[in-house]
């Protein structure tokens, strides 16, 4: 058997279908705006946040690659270099 609960559930859907199309869907219209200014107002902002701290990390992963690009170079500057010191002291000492 229903409980008195249930019938007022159902009392209240019954009252519902029965205003006129015109209330509900001034009420889905108010529903609707609703949604629309949360996404406008909060929703696109965060959006914007996080893609404006996403911008960051990449600007300081590319800063990131370029300092370790430069030091690759210069690593390959100091191992040349070394070479030629190495080939320089070879010398040296086959004329002294």
């Amino acid at each position: 058997m229903l409980e008195k609960k249930d019938l007022e559930m159902i009392a209240e859907i019954v009252k519902e279908t029965n205003k006129p199309i015109h209330e509900r869907l001034d009420k889905m219209e108010t529903k609707v705006t609703e949604v629309q200014m949360t996404l406008e107002n909060e929703t696109n902002k965060e959006i914007h946040i996080i893609a404006e701290g996403h911008l960051d990390l990449s600007r300081k992963l590319d800063d990131a690659l370029k300092v370790e690009a430069e030091k690759e170079m210069l690593l390959l500057r100091v191992n040349r270099l070394e070479n030629e010191v190495r080939r320089i002291k070879q010398r040296i000492e086959e004329i002294a």
